[in-house]
């Protein structure tokens, strides 16, 4: 753009199109101008061209106007077209960005709602980092605990969906129940040992009562990983081995995880199979097992000590907060305020599933599990939720976790699971 276009058009007064017509009445002294109108130079007014092609007096005669009249009328209608011819000039480098800015937000739009893509990699301790379209999502931890984890989860918008103690120390977290680590499964007692407890969660000194559950602490042990896939629908299957106290083999667990982005949500499958492999083995009812994850503390419905407690549980039979705890449902959602995002995580329980519908035990200080396995535990009046598994026999827990922004209503949770529910 010149300088006397700019002057002229954009950057004196407070009414453009005064100050444009003022500019342009005597000259088209601007290359824009000259582009808008195919004029060369200065208009002599005597001698000037009407739109029409004639002279101002022609034109002005022709129209039965005195020449005064003709003149001023004809002047009017080309310094109009003048003006829109060259304002149209101008503003092309604006229209393009414009339509540029809504092709990259089409752009946008199109990869949010079909997925990005996923990478993984292993690390030095033989677990994984996923990476979505090259930023971090999460990392399976393999060797810092007595069981294997996701930790941490990153939302669509950035935030950070589980919460970080006992793995880092983060200002305002609540810091109770250190074996709730990040997106895990444990269970208090199969085949006589704990791995959903740890050396941590009973404190320096065990009391008479705890000492008993400390020498019955077992461990999940990652053995391998079986299959890495990136893509838009990527997997993570490993193989791990239930132990006792000296290390030796209980059960054998296979667990796949498959990572996908639907509709701006981000989505982790987590199929777990069980199997005897040792022999006949008990599993118990407990309260304290099954597929977990620990949300942030301000998603929390508790205040607490530290939490906000902006958070809100709501399963798929309409129960909510302290009222969906030991329910069955096909699905539940817990949602709230993290830094000021409002983001949530739902859980939905496959129909394969075992014991479908499954009963929660999903706290309002922000554990959230799904648990098949202490029927009784969460219900007295049900019956025992205790079985043996025998040898060579398995059973399997497939849920699926949707990070979502908003509630549940937002991010079409019911339909979600109706999706969910029609998969093989």
């Amino acid at each position: 753009m010149c300088a006397s276009a700019a002057r002229g058009c954009f950057f004196t007064g407070s009414n453009p199109a005064v100050k444009a017509a003022s500019s342009f009445s005597n000259s088209a002294s601007c290359p824009a101008e000259r582009a808008a109108t195919g004029l060369g130079g200065r208009l002599p007014r005597k001698e000037a061209v009407a739109p029409s092609g004639r002279s101002w007096a022609a034109a002005s005669k022709a129209g039965r106007l005195s020449s005064r009249q003709g003149r001023k009328r004809c002047f009017m209608a080309w310094r109009g077209r003048k003006k829109r011819a060259c304002l149209r000039v101008l503003l092309r480098p604006f229209t393009r960005a414009m339509k540029l800015h809504h092709v990259l937000a089409a752009l946008l739009v199109t990869a949010s709602a079909h997925g990005g893509s996923f990478t993984l990699e292993k690390t030095a301790a033989g677990g994984a980092i996923v990476k979505l379209d090259g930023q971090f999502f999460t990392e399976f931890v393999v060797d810092q605990a007595n069981k294997t984890y996701l930790w941490p989860i990153i939302g669509p918008d950035g935030t950070d969906m589980t919460r970080s103690y006992p793995m880092k120390t983060v200002e305002g977290e609540q810091h109770d129940h250190p074996h709730h680590r990040g997106l895990c499964f444990g269970h208090e007692n199969i085949g006589g040992y704990d791995t959903w407890a740890e050396r941590s969660t009973f404190g320096e000194k065990p009391s008479d009562k705890t000492s008993a559950r400390v020498s019955h602490l077992g461990a999940i042990k990652h053995r391998s990983i079986t299959e890495m896939k990136d893509g838009e629908k990527a997997v993570l299957a490993v193989v791990a081995d239930h132990v006792d106290a000296a290390g030796k083999k209980i059960i054998e667990e296979i667990r796949r995880h498959t990572f996908m982005v639907k509709n701006g949500a981000r989505i982790i499958d987590v199929d777990i199979e069980l199997i005897a492999t040792e022999g006949d083995t008990l599993v118990d009812d407990k309260k304290d097992a099954g597929l977990s994850i620990r949300v942030p503390s301000e998603m929390a419905v508790d205040k607490g000590k530290e939490g906000k407690g902006t958070g809100r549980i709501i399963n798929s039979e309409g129960h909510t907060d302290g009222d969906a705890w030991a329910k069955r449902a096909t699905w539940v959602d817990y949602h709230g305020t993290v830094k000021g995002a409002s983001v949530g995580v739902a859980m939905l329980n496959h129909p394969s599933s075992f014991r479908h519908p499954t009963p929660w035990h999903v706290r309002t200080y922000g554990l959230f599990t799904a648990n098949p396995f202490g029927l009784q535990s969460l219900d007295k009046n049900s019956e025992t939720g205790a079985f043996t598994l025998k040898k060579g026999e398995k059973i399997t827990l497939r849920h699926r976790f949707i990070f979502h922004t908003g509630d549940e209503k937002a991010a079409k949770i019911a339909e979600a699971y109706a999706d969910y529910a029609k998969e093989p």
